[in-house]
């Protein structure tokens, strides 16, 4: 094979581009049999649904059941988002996903002076109980999952979400759904933390705590690589850095005494899909199989639903570009192809205007249909795993579990990921990635279409702007809330809330009774700002 090669390249010489993948792995021109003369059909892959679940964590895969089909939704108001949600789901989404505006991420009610011109500008405004039983009014709880982007203050959100459903009478045992709740990826890329590393992992641990025992159909955590991948990680360092997370939280919880296989199947994940179609399909399968060896024999979790890593995943915001924004479509197909590929029980489509504003209802649909025209007229649901067993696939899977492994073990060595996230390696580490990558799009090794080749000047779409009279409305309904409400009902939770926080009690009831109350969301982190601090991120020299 290789002199055949070598007396084609001779021939025809190979275009100067990088024929490297974006975690910087140099494929071989052609794979075969000798690259996989070691590899051990059961203990490398085996069956879909079973140990180490490479091939899929369901035996029958996509042929008895569609991954769900999410729709990133929130804007402004949460009429407005309301009215987005059923749109969608009259479109044929199958699971809603919830995003929340920049002051609620950060835990500050829309009327506070840090939130002026920020409410409902990237998600949906949310700062009390009033704004999600309007966000989910007409929609049956029960019957559809919910997923919810939420970090900092994910157990208020939570608790405001359980809250509306009670008093829609809905049983928690029946709800379906993910918070996010991944602190420590926002430490590490996203930056929207509140609290200092250890009190805020404390918060997410009582949701493990407390979650299988109230809410048992709900996944508490969604480990997330995906905003890891924004900021400009590789696919090896999103994959290992996400797992890493993922121990980490397991290590915390079994430190607190719980069970770990009462918390562990309810940990979910959430990886990017991303532009390199060979590579995203082998991250999916390699993290699925590196999951599934650490917890059965790192950590001895003896149920087969704790070695199972399930995932959601969204198509590479970061990779859409301005110029020409119609050509996204065609990236935006290639990536949830990927994941659909690797494995994916969830996904989320980018809409192509994304780079610009908004997606507006219309972009958001494409994106909706580029999924429906892969799970139905594509071909590929037919077969679980339909490319386990190609050369190239099964060495790259191979590689990167290697690598990223290799990673891990060097964050425990370190003393963990938190200790990784004040001595900065993250930061470090991703931007060098970030800065190579750039390099070589600028010295034209990597094209991006549009952007530094095939320019032109495209088509000019519309987008969609948010109405400042969003934070009069919100202005509005919080002084109605407020003027409502039973005020010694608020001074009484938001007190017991303060305790817990002080005495290390699980917060969770609190935040529950807390959010019954109509506390607001700023209200209830306060509280918490004044027990834990606030973070400030140390200045690397």
């Amino acid at each position: 094979m290789r002199e055949t090669y070598r007396k084609s390249v001779e021939k025809m010489p190979e275009r100067p581009v990088a024929h490297r993948t974006l975690s910087d792995i140099a494929p071989e021109p052609l794979y075969t049999p000798e690259d996989l003369k070691d590899f051990c059909y059961e203990g490398k892959l085996g069956y879909p649904g079973e140990y180490p679940y490479t091939r899929g964590v369901y035996g029958s895969m996509y042929r008895s059941k569609l991954w769900t089909m999410r729709m990133f939704a929130g804007f402004g108001t949460a009429e407005q988002t309301n009215e987005r949600f059923k749109k969608l789901l009259k479109a044929g989404q199958t699971g809603l996903s919830v995003a929340f505006d920049l002051p609620t991420l950060m835990g500050y009610d829309s009327d506070h002076p840090l939130s002026k011109g920020e409410v409902g500008k990237c998600g949906v405004a949310v700062s009390s109980l009033a704004d999600m039983e309007i966000l989910f009014d007409g929609i049956n709880l029960e019957e559809v999952t919910t997923s919810m982007t939420i970090n900092s203050p994910a157990n208020a959100i939570w608790a405001m979400y359980l809250a509306a459903a009670k008093k829609k009478g809905y049983r928690w045992e029946k709800l379906g759904g993910t918070i996010q709740n991944d602190i420590l990826k926002e430490f590490i890329a996203q930056k929207e933390f509140i609290f200092p590393p250890e009190p805020s992992v404390k918060l997410v641990i009582d949701t493990f705590e407390w979650g299988p025992k109230h809410v048992p159909k709900w996944n508490f955590i969604s480990v997330s690589g995906y905003h890891i991948r924004e900021a400009g990680s590789t696919a090896v360092q999103e994959l290992a850095y996400t797992l890493a997370d993922g121990f980490e939280y397991v290590e915390w919880a079994l430190k607190r005494g719980l069970d770990i296989d009462e918390f562990a199947p309810r940990i979910s994940f959430f990886f990017n899909a991303h532009n390199d179609f060979f590579e995203e399909i082998c991250k999916f399968r390699a993290a699925r199989r590196i999951w599934a060896k650490e917890m059965r024999h790192r950590y001895g979790a003896k149920n087969p639903q704790s070695w199972m890593l399930r995932t959601h995943a969204q198509t590479a915001g970061v990779s859409l570009t301005a110029q020409q924004p119609l050509i996204n479509i065609a990236r935006v197909a290639i990536q949830a192809l990927a994941a659909v590929l690797g494995g994916t029980n969830s996904l989320h489509t980018d809409a192509y205007d994304e780079a610009l504003a908004l997606p507006t209802e219309e972009s958001a649909k494409i994106a909706l249909r580029t999924q429906q025209i892969i799970a139905y007229e594509s071909g590929v649901t037919h077969t679980a795993d339909p490319l386990g067993g190609s050369y190239y696939v099964e060495w790259l899977t191979d590689e990167m579990e290697r690598q990223a492994m290799a990673i891990i073990e060097e964050i425990r060595r370190m003393g963990g990921v938190v200790r990784a996230i004040e001595e900065g390696y993250f930061l470090r580490e991703i931007a060098d990635a970030s800065y190579r990558f750039q390099q070589e799009v600028e010295r034209g090794e990597r094209i991006i279409v549009g952007v530094n080749a095939f320019q032109d000047e495209g088509l000019q779409v519309p987008i969609q702007l948010i109405d400042p009279e969003v934070e009069r409305v919100q202005a509005e309904r919080l002084a109605r809330v407020r003027r409502e409400r039973d005020p010694e009902a608020v001074k009484q939770a938001l007190a017991a809330l303060r305790q817990a926080a002080k005495e290390g009690r699980n917060t969770m009831p609190y935040f529950v009774d807390c959010a019954l109350a109509y506390c607001t969301l700023g209200e209830m982190m306060d509280e918490l700002r004044a027990v834990y601090g606030v973070y400030e991120e140390p200045v690397l020299v």
